[in-house]
């Protein structure tokens, strides 16, 4: 998997783009600052207002304003400037500028869910998540950017199809040689492998609303996960597509008992084994959900993403 990693250190677009060229006089760049609309003459964008250091602040373009908030902010912030639905946005107060009840709608995610196996062999990542293992993680990374600390782990991965006559890869896999519990808020209770698998195009389709019109509130956000029979069935087939993929000859020598979802508990609830499963009862499993939009791992720049407390499932 091709990883946003440098010389052992996460390489975001900041990292990589915008430090190197901070120092050019035509650059400025402001952090801790809200903006909380777009400025407009009539239907024409003109520049931005935000807040920094408690004070209300305005700048003005002379060419152009791009908005790059992401799946999330930039519906939001358009939202709070008086573009979307004439009707939503009457409703908490807010002066419409443009009528597009388009924004905030057709918001598309994809899911994963785990699929764990123990391991019998001591090779996995269990012991590097051992308190004193990782203080020596952490100090090999701050000294040298190397070791277990200067990766992901997610260096394997994969892209299949869920069944003939799909012209393209519709599931992808990331393996992971560690069990995660909560997003890697817990330590791992066994050496354990797991695939992260999910469906690449849901047909799901949610929206994002504003719950008032304060920039500081967070908008309110439907996804409508597994809202129609076709992700349902995806998600099915990602499960079965895993433990065959798991059950190969070549995992025969590191290959364990199931530890997520769990055959039984599986076997009970949804007769994996059957020709077709009731489509509906996989909106109660437990899923360990990673949502990419919606949040992001936190900590610091080191990348062992699951040797740090993160917050979230999206990175």
């Amino acid at each position: 998997m091709d990883m946003t990693i440098h010389k052992g250190q996460r390489w975001s677009a900041a990292s990589a783009y915008l430090h190197p060229a901070i120092s050019r006089p035509n650059l400025s760049a402001k952090d801790r600052t809200l903006v909380t609309k777009i400025l407009f003459q009539g239907t024409k964008a003109v520049g931005v207002e935000y807040i920094e250091n408690g004070q209300t602040r305005k700048v003005l373009a002379n060419k152009e304003v791009i908005l790059s908030g992401g799946a999330i902010n930039s519906p939001q912030l358009l939202m709070l400037s008086g573009v979307g639905n004439a009707a939503d946005l009457k409703k908490i107060g807010i002066p419409v500028v443009c009528h597009l009840p388009g924004v905030g709608q057709n918001l598309q995610d994809h899911l994963e869910v785990y699929v764990q196996q123990k391991c019998i062999k001591p090779i996995t990542l269990y012991k590097a998540q051992k308190p004193i293992k990782m203080a020596k993680i952490g100090i090999e990374w701050l000294w040298k950017f190397t070791g277990d600390g200067a990766t992901a782990h997610l260096e394997s991965g994969g892209f299949i199809r869920s069944r003939p006559g799909v012209s393209h890869p519709d599931i992808q896999f990331h393996f992971l040689p560690s069990q995660v519990i909560d997003h890697g808020r817990v330590p791992p209770l066994v050496e354990a492998y797991q695939v992260h698998v999910g469906p690449m195009r849901s047909t799901s389709v949610g929206w994002l609303k504003l719950k008032s019109a304060d920039p500081r509130d967070h908008p309110i956000i439907e996804p409508n996960y597994l809202s129609t029979e076709t992700d349902a069935w995806e998600f099915r087939q990602c499960i079965k597509l895993s433990r065959e993929i798991f059950a190969q000859k070549a995992f025969e020598t590191f290959r364990g008992p199931e530890i997520q979802p769990g055959v039984q508990q599986w076997i009970g609830s949804l007769r994996i084994l059957s020709i077709e499963p009731n489509p509906r009862v996989v909106q109660s499993w437990q899923w360990w959900l990673l949502c990419w939009p919606l949040s992001s791992l936190v900590g610091s720049r080191l990348s062992g993403s699951y040797l740090q407390i993160a917050s979230g499932g999206c990175w």
